[in-house]
């Protein structure tokens, strides 16, 4: 037997490590060869100008894929399942930072025509569970889950977290100009109610209040509101639509802390249904000594939906029931959805959710599931928040379906999924953002684009891109949309007439107020009811 001396064996393995490290190289260049040559076929090549720059985009002819309304077979077309890699995805890129210039020119309209759904609406809020609507995506659908995600995300947009603000915890505007600071009209949705939820409760960081001494509570946070459809929205859905927008948490982070929290009973202690403690606290939360909380969330939110229920039946109406929300409001929005369907029970109800974490065990999704409540959660696949509580036992536990049924501990999602990705967007950056994946603008650009789970991003998609910057750094450099700027002008501070930099007081009639928040029994809307005078 030959033997091989030590130095001559390491220079076998040098020539064997070196022939695959080429071998690896030449399959590569072939694979991005394949990519551009493929790419160049499908498309045809322009230049496009921008300020200080030149950019190569494509242009494509490309025509929304949607299946007929309702139709039960899919058909799926072999050229179109074709997703393309990160080469293909910069060739694809149709939008660049001269398209955010503002030229006093025509621009592309920021949202799609609506349609009249007054004969599909109970499809399109899941009766028959979203079967043939989720993939393709049901343009219908679409437009109806980017509707409730805007209502949802302007729980954020007029909250005031500013730490140095009196208000601090408060929404910004009084709810009969919500909408119009918003620009959310174009809905066709009337505010009815505030909601206000205790902060005294076991809760995430997003609740400790001012920093400053004086607040306008010091026990409560708004937490989100009631609106119902105007006249003519609701000859357009078919039916008069109360939605119940729920505000969530801040950062994705807050939910490391309670990964595995208590479950407890809701309702009956006899019975096996159990929710996450800290979720039904801030939900049932009450106490005589505050302004706002002499009656919980629970009860504000049921007392408005009774009253306006009656209200329309006794006009002869169709009355319908949307809860939204993410995040934290997501979870809010179930066991809003479980109390009002135990009251109510012939009223149609469904949830429309963001980002949202499990609630409670399998007996809480199973009664869900009796009472006819339709749910539909929009996840995003590198979100963490969806996967918690229970992040740590409940993956593997699902696997054991058979046994776990029988653990009223085992956390369990609810309704129906669409899980979108973050990869499927051209506009977005592809690295690791714990806060950007949880980020609501960048979950509802992610639904306007999205078509199939084999398609790629829709081209002729409405909502603007810019968006997605609002609360954080999501789009790609290339756009040069700045990060994070929804904000005050000048963090707040106004020039005042004697010279000054100062922080101004708000309008009288945007000053919270529990008195405001009484509706009228004669007036649904509630514009009968004053403000709070000083």
């Amino acid at each position: 037997m030959e033997v091989v001396s030590p130095s001559k064996q390491v220079t076998r393995e040098e020539i064997t490590r070196k022939t695959r490290r080429v071998r690896k190289f030449r399959i590569r260049l072939k694979v991005i060869k394949k990519v551009v040559f493929s790419t160049m076929k499908n498309y045809r090549l322009h230049l496009s100008c921008a300020s200080s720059m030149k950019q190569l985009s494509m242009v494509r002819n490309h025509q929304e894929v949607a299946s007929e309304p309702f139709q039960c077979a899919k058909t799926k077309q072999n050229n179109a399942s074709y997703r393309p890699n990160s080469l293909a995805k910069h060739l694809k890129f149709i939008r660049t930072a001269s398209d955010f210039i503002d030229r006093g020119v025509y621009m592309t309209p920021a949202r799609s025509p609506k349609e009249h759904l007054s004969t599909k609406w109970r499809e399109i809020h899941g009766l028959y569970n979203w079967d043939n609507l989720l993939d393709p995506l049901h343009p219908w659908l679409r437009r109806e889950i980017v509707k409730y995600g805007e209502f949802a995300q302007a729980t954020y947009d007029a909250f005031d977290f500013d730490p140095l603000s009196e208000f601090c915890g408060s929404c910004r505007y009084n709810r009969h100009r919500l909408f119009d600071e918003l620009k959310l009209t174009k809905h066709g949705y009337k505010v009815t109610k505030y909601i206000y939820a205790m902060s005294h409760v076991d809760v995430p960081r997003w609740f400790e209040r001012s920093y400053i001494g004086e607040t306008w509570s010091k026990d409560s946070n708004w937490m989100g509101y009631v609106a119902v459809s105007t006249d003519d929205e609701s000859e357009r859905i078919g039916r008069r639509d109360i939605v119940i927008a729920w505000r969530g948490t801040i950062a994705p982070s807050e939910w490391f802390t309670d990964l595995m929290a208590k479950l407890e009973h809701i309702g009956d202690e006899n019975s096996p249904v159990k929710v996450e403690c800290g979720f039904l606290n801030i939900y049932t939360s009450k106490s005589e000594s505050t302004r706002y909380n002499k009656s919980s969330a629970s009860e504000q939110v049921m007392k408005e939906v009774n009253r306006l229920v009656k209200f329309y039946r006794e006009k002869g109406e169709e009355v319908s029931l949307t809860i939204t929300g993410h995040s934290l409001g997501g979870a809010l929005a179930l066991l809003n959805a479980h109390e009002a369907a135990t009251s109510l029970p012939d009223l149609f109800i469904s949830v429309i959710s963001f980002g949202a974490p499990r609630v409670g065990n399998i007996a809480f999704r199973d009664k869900l599931n009796e009472m006819g409540v339709k749910t539909l959660r929009v996840v995003v696949k590198q979100d963490i928040v969806p996967k918690v509580p229970g992040i740590v036992f409940n993956k593997f536990l699902h696997k054991l379906n058979a046994i776990t049924r029988r653990l009223n501990w085992v956390y369990r999602h609810v309704g129906v999924e669409l899980k979108l990705d973050v990869s499927m967007s051209p506009y977005l950056k592809q690295g690791f953002d714990l806060l950007g994946f949880h980020n609501l603008e960048m979950y509802l650009h992610l639904v306007d684009g999205f078509l199939g789970k084999k398609l790629n991003f829709r081209r002729n998609a409405r909502r603007d891109v810019a968006l997605v910057n609002k609360a954080s750094d999501m789009l790609i450099e290339e756009l040069r949309i700045p990060e994070n700027w929804y904000q005050l002008p000048n963090k707040g501070l106004v020039f005042n007439s004697y010279g000054r930099w100062v922080k101004p007081g708000r309008n009288s009639e945007d000053k919270p107020s529990p008195f405001s928040e009484a509706s009228s029994t004669h007036d649904p809307l509630g514009y009968s009811d004053g403000y709070f005078k000083l």
